[in-house]
């Protein structure tokens, strides 16, 4: 069965292919469309279409629109509520509603051939829960779900078994945890739907002083649901206007939110371990991009393995609506093997781009080697190899590398993406090397949970230290990721230290790299030393000319 997965109704669009239980493919339209998150949360932007990633991904796998046995929208306009009747202010979701029950026709339309009989719609939080129950890695889970909004809910709670889901609780709207730190985000001068990560790495550098009077705004209510609704910010602390100075208060409110969010998680994960007894829990959702949240769920909750999906936005649905397409036909899809389910391109298709765009390069013996060299000088590195990442995190595919035993290079990578100061970048580690260094969940191939840094290594590699003494890691299996592994192996031998910086490559409000020419446009522009793409090496001493180095 050959099902194509589109997410499109908020964020995040993206389209993934499955075929006979085995996911093909997956990507963002952002990484095509080159806009941030593809498009604003308006109704007004409801009817846009992921259509050059779902054009991708039929041909990566040679498919034509009428080849399909289905088309997956994530969203059920069945099962809406008229946003006034849940207390939610968006006077226009209408529209958002007409958009959306007229998505097998404009699905049809953009991707000629295509029967709109063939779509169907998969409710958004089930196709949240598929994301992460039939894509982790043990078949039998917990699945948690926790949002912004859904057709009328934030949130679900159930179990996969066999296949088939069981759900055990949803909350009802206008309560959502995921609508409450987006509040948060607007509050403190961010972007909202978007910044959401960076109130979290503001948290750091507070304390929880406004814990009570955020308890009392949210809380669990012990049934497995919660109330999250109407938190008075500027009874708290005053507005930050964007691009202005963060104070202490600012810090203070995201530490104290953050911590209550964490408080209420752990709430809902202890009722649904009491209510199925499973031993693993998948996770999905855009609180579940949370990793400080999720290292607490890994540490102090009752479940032993918890798995969160890369992409747990939006964007995941996409893949979530198919995979639940297939598990309903009775079969249990294949589990997701890695991340790297994007573009590729060959090594005399990266040679043609590097001839067209008539820039000096040389193919190193390794370019492993020749990273690792170029990282041992301090040098920074413009990392694109083989297949572009789907969800937020960079995993060493699309990455931005660094020496991590310099602290001066976390100011440095932040003023080369254009970002904030107070974020932190992040290292990735070998896998079999990373209990020696790190404490927290392992291994962490996604990026997904944060994890102590061990006193002895903290004044040792300073760069990928958070101000609390934590690093959101990457491990890196040498089976999934021999090049990366290499090059990890390659800078110790030069170094001593078997940790790397990875940051995303690319620059504030900007997606991550995709294609070979968005590198050489961010290479160009941005101060880096090194483009390694592919086996080619592209140095910044040499950018300014023409032609074919040695």
């Amino acid at each position: 069965m050959r099902i194509l997965g589109i997410n499109a109704l908020f964020h995040d669009p993206a389209a993934a292919l499955v075929a006979d239980g085995r996911i093909v493919a997956a990507a963002e339209e952002e990484r095509f469309s080159r806009r941030k998150h593809g498009k604003r949360p308006v109704p007004f932007a409801a009817w846009e279409l992921p259509v050059q990633s779902a054009k991708w991904c039929l041909d990566r796998a040679g498919l034509r629109p009428a080849d399909l046995d289905a088309v997956t929208y994530s969203y059920d306009p069945a099962l809406a509520r008229p946003a006034e009747s849940m207390e939610l202010d968006d006077p226009w979701d209408s529209l958002r509603q007409t958009y959306a029950r007229e998505a097998p026709q404009f699905l049809a339309e953009a991707l000629p051939g295509l029967d709109p009989e063939q779509v169907r719609f998969v409710p958004h939080h089930v196709a949240h829960a598929a994301s992460a129950g039939l894509a982790a890695p043990d078949r039998d889970s917990a699945v948690l779900v926790l949002d912004g909004r859904g057709e009328c809910a934030s949130h679900l709670a159930g179990v996969y078994r066999g296949g088939h889901l069981e759900v055990l609780a949803a909350q009802d709207l206008p309560s959502s945890l995921g609508l409450v730190y987006e509040g948060l985000t607007e509050h403190l001068g961010f972007l909202r739907s978007s910044d959401e990560y960076k109130v979290m790495a503001l948290a750091a550098y507070g304390k929880p002083r406004f814990l009570t009077e955020m308890r009392a705004h949210m809380y669990a209510t012990g049934d497995g649901g919660f109330a999250a609704h109407a938190v008075p910010w500027a009874a708290l602390t005053e507005p930050r206007a964007p691009g202005q100075e963060w104070t202490q208060d600012h810090a203070d409110l995201a530490a104290s939110t953050q911590t209550c969010l964490e408080e209420v998680l752990l709430d809902l994960v202890r009722w649904l371990h009491g209510r199925t007894g499973a031993q693993a829990l998948a996770m999905a959702g855009g609180v579940a991009l949370n990793c400080v949240a999720n290292s607490r769920i890994a540490e102090e909750g009752p479940f032993r393995r918890v798995w969160v999906q890369p992409a747990a936005g939006d964007a995941g649905t996409a893949l979530g609506g198919a995979l639940q397409l297939e598990a309903s036909e009775g079969r249990l899809p294949d589990p997701m093997e890695g991340a790297d389910l994007g573009r590729e391109w060959s090594d005399e298709e990266l040679r043609g781009w590097l001839e067209r765009a008539r820039v000096p390069y040389e193919r190193p013996r390794d370019i492993a080697e020749a990273v690792a060299e170029e990282l041992a000088r301090d040098g920074i590195v413009a990392w694109f190899q083989g297949r572009s990442e789907y969800g937020p995190r960079a995993l060493g595919h699309r990455s931005l590398l660094a020496h991590p035993g310099h602290v001066a290079n976390l100011e440095r990578l932040n003023h080369v993406k254009g970002r904030e100061e107070f974020r932190p970048v992040a290292p990735m580690v070998a896998a079999d090397r990373a209990a020696e260094i790190f404490q927290g969940p392992l291994p962490s191939p996604y990026m997904l949970f944060v994890h102590g840094v061990k006193q002895p290594w903290r004044d040792r590699i300073p760069a990928v230290v958070h101000v609390d003494g934590t690093a959101r890691i990457q491990t890196v299996d040498p089976a999934r990721e021999p090049l990366v592994a290499r090059m990890l192996d390659a800078f110790e031998r030069r170094t001593g230290l078997p940790v790397v910086v990875n940051t995303s490559l690319n620059t504030a409000g900007r997606p991550m790299v995709d294609d070979p020419r968005d590198a050489l446009e961010c290479f160009g522009s941005a101060p880096v030393d090194l483009l390694a793409i592919g086996p080619y090496a592209v140095r910044r001493s040499r950018f300014c000319g023409t032609g074919e180095a040695a």
